[in-house]
């Protein structure tokens, strides 16, 4: 059983009773993340993040590790475009220490001087690692070039420079105008009581500041172009976009069933047209990327220099042919089945489920129930999904960025036409 309860302090607290298991996990979701910071602060929202591992006013971070590790418990955390997350797993006899560290973490971090010109050698390292994965490389491009000037666009790990130039004052002021109760959901789910675990956080989260600056989101505008960066790399990289939907869209159901056709799921469309049949890539997949106010739709492929071009004309027919036939039933049927079995095996585990209750909670402001969700899918018709591929796929709307040995290499509008 789902309950939400909104504190007397503003806090969100959601929990789902799973009665059968030994474990809980628990998180802090900010619904504050990378584009909500300022452009000359690139990358603060993430650089906080690593900052409240490194002690607090009470614990060191030798003794945040030492208390996780003396019960078994996993600690980590994130930060993505629109939110940012702490969450702990443990067994559930030790949930008031993970309410603890939690709320010691993300009240009361030390900040301080030292740790803060070593994390920036840390999270520089991160953004070289990311400059030497081309498979994350090309997507960043995308993304950057997609949302131009956009902080949509902006890499959430920040740039060199701007990592370089983060101060004390400047992280405190963030963390303070971001860290309040109207901007954070509490999210629980495993062996737990909803009412053991609000007194638990009501205790923790007393002297949490209320409220802190509203921040107004402004939706993107898309700018599609070819992109073309070379890098000496024995693989070429590709990535191929439009405009997809916002995640609480009418016909997102639609959407996820017509990018696991095309691409999402070994007997896709694409996998077997260009791994399976032409051997072309070793890996060939879609996807889907949503905001509350935009999104995009992506294929990847890795391959040869030489086959570039021949994968994206097979990746622009396959675009084309969505839109100009209705698929097959059982092509359909086999597409719905991979989208609700994929989901339902991925929330099996306590820690997926109280990401599932703050996600929902972050762009919805309410709960979905599994059967809910998959009535959502059941609905997806084939004159549902050509009408979304006619909606993404249109001339003049498809980007690309390569990434490889392609010096002098060229691509032609007129090859990612759509009619």
């Amino acid at each position: 059983m789902i309950v939400r309860e909104v504190l007397d302090n503003g806090l969100r607290l959601l929990t789902e009773q799973i009665p059968h298991v030994r474990s809980v996990s628990i998180g802090v979701w900010l619904t504050r993340g990378s584009r909500h910071e300022p452009a000359v602060h690139g990358g603060i929202a993430h650089f906080v993040e690593h900052m409240l591992f490194k002690g607090t006013t009470n614990r060191s971070a030798e003794s945040i590790a030492q208390d996780i590790d003396s019960i078994g418990g996993q600690l980590d955390a994130f930060t993505a475009k629109e939110y940012a997350s702490y969450y702990i797993k443990v067994l559930d006899e030790n949930l008031p220490l993970a309410v603890d560290i939690l709320s010691d973490i993300v009240l009361n971090p030390a900040l301080a001087e030292d740790d803060i010109e070593r994390e920036k050698k840390v999270v520089l390292e991160e953004i070289k690692m990311v400059e030497d994965t081309p498979d994350d490389l090309v997507h960043e491009i995308f993304t950057q070039t997609f949302w131009e000037d956009h902080p949509l666009g902006r890499p959430i790990l920040g740039t060199p420079d701007t990592v370089e130039g983060l101060k004390r004052d400047s992280l405190r002021e963030y963390f303070e105008q971001a860290y309040t109760a109207n901007n954070m959901i509490i999210a629980a789910a495993g062996n737990i009581q909803h009412e053991r675990v609000r007194d638990l956080i009501a205790t923790a989260f007393a002297g949490i500041r209320r409220v802190g600056p509203v921040v107004a989101d402004v939706p993107p505008t898309v700018v599609p172009r070819v992109t073309i960066r070379s890098k000496d790399l024995e693989q070429s990289h590709l990535c191929l976009g439009t405009s997809s939907f916002p995640q609480n869209h009418a016909d997102r159901y639609t959407s996820y069933v017509m990018n696991t056709l095309i691409g999402g799921s070994m007997s896709s469309r694409l996998f077997q047209n260009v791994r399976e049949k032409r051997g072309l890539a070793y890996a060939v997949f879609s996807g889907l990327s949503a905001y509350r106010d935009a999104g995009t739709f992506t294929v990847y492929a890795g391959c040869a220099k030489e086959a570039v071009g021949e994968v994206i004309d097979l990746v622009v027919e396959e675009l084309r042919g969505v839109k100009q036939s209705s698929a097959p039933d059982t092509e359909l049927r086999r597409a719905k089945d991979h989208l609700k079995g994929s989901l339902m095996l991925s929330l099996e585990n306590t820690a997926s489920r109280m990401s599932h209750l703050a996600r929902q909670e972050i762009y919805f402001d309410r709960q979905f129930s599994l059967d809910e969700t998959l009535e959502g899918i059941e609905r997806v018709t084939p004159d549902g999904i050509r009408d979304v591929a006619n909606l993404m796929f249109f001339d003049g709307g498809v980007a690309v960025t390569a990434l490889g040995q392609l010096d002098g290499w060229q691509l032609s509008s007129d090859r990612l036409a759509l009619k």
